[in-house]
């Protein structure tokens, strides 16, 4: 008796530990990728950043694959903002910090993992996952995009954004909610529908941003928004 209740509690911990594991060799491949990129790109850290932003947002994926629990991931998410608040003190992370600006983002992203985890994970991932990737690979290629080749500028208060960055938001949130929906619900008018329309509001928040406050924005009212948009639509 006693062997079978060892070998299942060791089964158990096995079950846990293999699939964290998975993740924590992803996100330290990550830091190790960021680590080697701020060293070949010394004039571009804003590159290195979203490297590590847009990459650290597929973990979501992975973790859907693995079928983590909803506590893991909550715990994940507090001590990454525990991370990221003594990175932001003490520049322990200086290839994801180091941008030229004060921001709050990666504490604002951890934050918007563990509620969108606590919110949807156990019964609806998706919806956790379409917030956590319209921030990663929204904002990220805004970035990247508007960088690069950001030729027509327009301002929203005190903040200078580009229509190119925009529009690359705005077909990266649509790309990233149309495939989830389609994965789950199927192909449908309401699919394209509700992605049009989660695009283009995460598009205004990404706009409206300063501090990071963006990755906090963004990712909960894309996810909470998705939610409302499929229980009002039939999918019948």
């Amino acid at each position: 008796m006693g062997n079978l209740e060892s070998s299942s509690a060791q089964d158990a911990i096995a079950l846990f530990l293999y699939p964290l594991g998975t993740v924590f060799a992803y996100l330290a491949m990550l830091v190790i990728v960021a680590d080697v990129l701020s060293r070949f790109i010394v004039d571009d850290p804003e590159l290195t950043r979203k490297v590590v932003h847009i990459g650290s947002g597929n973990v979501i994926l992975l973790a859907w694959w693995l079928d983590i629990s909803s506590a893991v991931i909550i715990g994940a998410a507090i001590i990454a903002a525990a991370i990221a608040i003594t990175s932001y003190l003490i520049p322990i992370l200086p290839s994801i910090e180091s941008v030229g600006r004060k921001s709050f983002g990666t504490l604002f992203y951890a934050v918007s993992i563990g509620v969108l985890a606590a919110c949807f994970w156990q019964d609806s991932p998706q919806y956790t996952t379409i917030g956590i990737l319209i921030m990663a690979w929204g904002d990220g290629m805004a970035a990247i995009i508007g960088q690069r080749f950001g030729k027509h500028p327009y301002h929203v208060g005190g903040i200078t954004k580009s229509w190119e960055g925009s529009l690359a938001m705005l077909g990266a949130a649509f790309t990233v909610t149309g495939a989830i929906l389609l994965f789950v619900e199927g192909n449908s008018w309401q699919v394209w529908s509700i992605s049009l329309v989660v695009a283009v509001v995460a598009t205004i928040l990404e706009a409206f941003s300063k501090l990071g406050v963006d990755n906090l924005t963004v990712p909960i009212s894309s996810g909470f928004l998705c939610f409302f948009c499929v229980q009002v639509l039939s999918f019948s």
